[in-house]
């Protein structure tokens, strides 16, 4: 059996060893004032069931040995032939519902009137505790700590059993609290996935029961010429049963141990009675948590002390002296200087164990995040645990907290605003957020919500009628003013959706909180990636007044799906189509836009990494969110995460992009480095092509460049002031594939062939890709057109159409060109068009309706062509209407064409 660990960390960080049954152990070193609060973490000794909603389970046989942290749920796979799929091999477990856990617990020798508590970080989404059978209360919300007092139900000298009771079902499952979230873009996992902690207090102790808080709340009220004034509020509880005069005495000490301030009041407390003391100190010279630069750190020590000076209890948590502002025209300030923020979004989930994180993933998870550059996290959607707060404490990133209440807050569209029951939740849950996150530096801002403006549950009522979808203003209302009310400091936020996005009738939800955050996704769910600094510079105008943030923006990018050219075709937002190079190039397009908005007090990319989500089958990946920088195991970093690693850090990096598509489709084609050095050199086969320095957002191209047949070695070689770092890969490319072109237009993945390797959509200019598939919108399945005489039906579906032109670069030489067509819908006559070939006219006044007699009917054309210095250049022009192509052949004379 695996010993629990005790420790005393609020005072000395003395620790002893205690195993299940084992008395509670006393420290083995220190003074009586290091022994006055005790707290084992209880990990090991649980025994789990799945059960039902109704009664306990009733035979030890059906019970399994767990750990905790622990869920019963597993979400989430990809594909076969993903690089991420090996990673994600077990079994997966969706069940929403009831799971029990069974603990009997240490035993502890509770002295005079000391009191027992247990504490949960957190149990989701709703939980019951008994002990011996006495239920010590219940909790409603998944993210936040809870305590209960488990003085009266413990059992000196005899087994004590713990039984914690789980339930993750739906909120619009019949019979259960509507406990937020109520929706979600987010699997909502079950189990004690967070640390439970048995702890032991003398009866006068800093408040146990103040929701989940420390009981000590201090902030830093102004720092002037270097000297800062700090307010602590404590609240305590004396639990005895006679009257208590005493003292809280708050100490600040320095990382080497000296105490720089020390301040102390008094107090006189009733007989089973709560209490408060208010304390102002000041520190001289005080050195400020500056983020990222210098996140310095003091330690603050409250203690709650009786009229003799003994200490009765002691709280000490680091502590970051700092101001914060929002402004509308200069963004982010902190310590009255510019920041500019620039980070991610983070769900707390990963392929592996879930929800049901340890200390060192959440660790490797951060070291992700701040190794690309990041100095600020979104803790999306939902609070987060105290690991990553301590992180971002430690490291100096800037933390955006906020509360589940996402996308919806009823539970039917007919109802007009929330129902008391998921208002008081709410409410609940953003006292929890606030008090047991307020001493931590790196928290800058309190989100109340997250795309309210869109309608509840989506997308289940996208067919209602916008006339129908309630208006959150009132209880966004509510909410800032409880927030302000908490932390008076601190600015409220919440981030928006669908303002000026073409949808009638969302309610306008800005003007509410200080600062407005605004997700959007241009060049993605809708609009063009070009488009966002227009529609930034739009919203600042519109609210002139509110600092402005953009708090989501991004793609879906799959490992195992690659481009050509990641503007030859439409992407599937809600389906298969996802290339990692079009989630690559959507980043390089977005972040020069949004670096140039000095206003932004903040920009979060969405997401860090892929997470769970049960509605989406995106991609490579089934459950999965595929936005992520990163996969859902952690392991793989993709090209996106590569251009803002270069970006934004300083450290030096080079890293070539596509290097997971080894199976080149064409023999020539672009090549990209991302590449933070002053000078970068590319090397092909040992062979160099040329030094390029300090590229543009450190995005250097190679252009046009010719690859042989079978293995090509890139290397790429980044010259720093004290180094040089490399990059290798290997690009396969088929003798087929090295002399001839096939390409599948208007397509951003070329449909598979066996019989002929063809490469997505490349080497045009103009026109607009198109299918002759169609689907009713975003969320429906695409209706696949039934296309006759077509040997490859899905590479006859798409198509290129306008006025364009292909630049083949071809090798000077003879070669067939064979061109495929099919007439999506246009009737006879109403389609014609010229195909030339190097400025010559091949086909005239090409009508492929009439030619094929009708549409959907899918025809070929070949034509002799000679290709010079220049390659080949076939220019698609309209005569009535839009000229059109399925694919092109492009194929040297002499060669093999199965």
């Amino acid at each position: 059996m695996i010993p629990h660990r005790l420790c005393v960390p609020l005072a000395a960080l003395v620790c002893s060893v205690v195993t299940p049954g084992a008395a509670l152990a006393q420290p083995v070193a220190g003074s009586s004032e290091q022994q006055v609060r005790q707290s084992v973490t209880l990990t090991s000794g649980w025994s789990f069931q799945l059960g039902d909603a109704a009664t306990p389970p009733g035979s030890d046989t059906t019970w399994q040995s767990v750990a905790v942290p622990h869920s019963w749920n597993r979400i989430g796979s990809y594909l076969p032939g993903s690089p991420a799929a090996a990673t994600l091999d077990r079994p997966i477990n969706q069940t929403q519902g009831v799971g029990w856990y069974r603990l009997t617990l240490p035993g502890a020798h509770l002295s005079g009137s000391q009191r027992l508590w247990l504490e949960f970080e957190a149990a989701s989404r709703t939980a019951e505790v008994w002990l011996n059978g006495q239920r010590l209360g219940g909790h409603a919300g998944g993210f936040s700590a809870f305590r209960f007092d488990a003085t009266s139900a413990y059992r000196q000298g005899g087994d004590n059993i713990l039984l914690v009771k789980i339930d993750n079902r739906a909120p619009d499952t019949a019979g259960v609290q509507p406990t937020l979230p109520l929706a979600g873009d987010f699997f909502v996992h079950g189990g004690l996935y967070r640390p439970v902690k048995m702890i032991v207090t003398q009866a006068a102790h800093f408040a146990m029961l103040d929701h989940g808080g420390s009981g000590v709340y201090a902030q830093t009220r102004s720092v002037d010429n270097g000297k800062a004034t700090i307010s602590i509020l404590s609240r305590v509880r004396n639990d005895a049963s006679r009257s208590l005069r005493g003292q809280i005495v708050v100490r600040f000490v320095d990382p080497d141990g000296r105490e720089v301030a020390r301040q102390a009041s008094p107090l006189q407390m009733g007989a089973r009675a709560d209490g408060e003391a208010r304390i102002d100190l000041t520190i001289e010279q005080a050195r400020l948590w500056q983020g990222t630069a210098d996140p310095y750190l003091y330690t603050m020590i409250a203690e709650f002390r009786d009229a003799r000076g003994a200490l009765l209890d002691s709280v000490s948590q680091p502590f970051g002296i700092r101001t914060i502002a929002l402004d509308a025209d200069r963004g982010f300030v902190l310590n009255g200087k510019v920041v500019a923020l620039h980070g991610v979004g983070l769900h707390q989930d990963s392929g592996k164990d879930g929800w049901a994180l340890s200390e060192s993933d959440i660790e490797k998870m951060v070291s992700t995040i701040r190794e690309m550059g990041a100095n600020t996290i979104r803790l999306t959607h939902y609070q987060h645990g105290p690991v990553v707060h301590a992180l971002a404490d430690r490291l100096g990133l800037i933390l955006w907290d906020e509360i589940p209440l996402v996308t919806a807050w009823t539970l039917s569209p007919d109802e007009t605003e929330a129902p008391k029951a998921v208002a008081d939740n709410a409410r609940q849950q953003l006292v929890e957020l606030i008090r047991q996150n307020y001493n931590h530096p790196s928290v800058a801002v309190w989100g109340i919500a997250n795309e309210v403006d869109f309608g509840p549950n989506r997308p289940d009522f996208i067919g209602k009628a916008v006339n129908e979808v309630p208006d959150p203003r009132g209880l966004l209302t509510d909410l800032n003013a409880l927030a302000k009310a908490e932390d008076p400091i601190r600015p409220t936020v919440l981030a928006n959706c669908c303002e000026n996005n073409g949808m009638p009738g969302v309610p306008d939800v800005s003007g509410i909180t200080d600062g407005l955050g605004v997700n959007r996704y241009m060049g993605w769910y809708y609009g063009k990636a070009d488009d966002f600094s227009s529609v930034l510079d739009g919203l600042h105008k519109k609210h002139a007044g509110q600092p402005l943030a953009l708090t989501e923006y991004g793609a879906g990018g799959a490992t195992s799906q690659h481009s050509d050219n990641p503007e030859g075709g439409p992407i599937n937002p809600s389906g298969r189509e996802q290339p990692e190079e079009y989630q690559a190039w959507l980043h390089e397009r977005v972040w020069p836009q949004v670096k140039a908005k000095p206003y932004l007090w903040g920009s979060w990319l969405w997401n860090s990494f892929d997470f769970a989500t049960k509605v989406r089958k995106e991609g490579d990946s089934i459950d999965i969110n595929t936005k992520g920088l990163v996969t859902y195991d952690g392991a793989i970093r993709k090209d996106a995460w590569w251009y803002y690693r270069v970006n934004w850090s300083d450290d030096p990096a080079v890293q070539i992009a596509g290097k997971r598509y080894v199976d080149r489709a064409y023999g020539v084609t672009d090549i990209k480095v991302y590449s933070n050095a002053p000078e970068t050199e590319l090397l092909v086969d040992g062979k160099s092509l040329g030094k390029m320095r300090t590229c543009a957002f450190a995005t250097c191209v190679w252009p046009g460049v010719r690859l042989i047949e079978g293995q090509n070695r890139i290397e790429a070689r980044a010259r720093f002031a004290n180094a040089v770092q490399t990059d290798n890969v290997e690009w396969t490319v088929a003798l087929d594939a090295a002399a001839a072109f096939r390409i599948d237009s208007g397509a951003i993945l070329a449909a598979a062939d066996p019989a002929r390797r063809f490469g997505s959509d490349a080497f045009f200019e103009g026109g607009a890709p198109g299918t002759a598939d169609t689907r009713k919108n975003r969320y429906a399945p695409i209706q696949a057109a039934a296309i006759s005489g077509a040997s490859n039906r899905d590479r006859a579906a798409t198509y290129r159409s306008g006025d364009f032109t292909y630049r083949i670069p071809a090798r000077p030489g003879r070669y067939t060109v064979i061109l495929h067509f099919v007439e999506p819908s246009a009737e006879r006559g109403k389609r014609v068009f010229d195909v030339a070939i190097n400025g010559k006219v091949a086909i005239p006044g090409f009508d492929v309706a009439a030619a094929a007699g009708g549409t959907l009917k899918a025809i070929t054309r070949s034509l002799p062509a000679t290709a010079g210095k220049d390659g080949l250049i076939i220019a698609f022009k309209p005569k009535v209407g839009e000229a059109i192509v399925s694919a092109l052949e492009v194929v040297p004379v002499g060669a093999a064409r199965p």
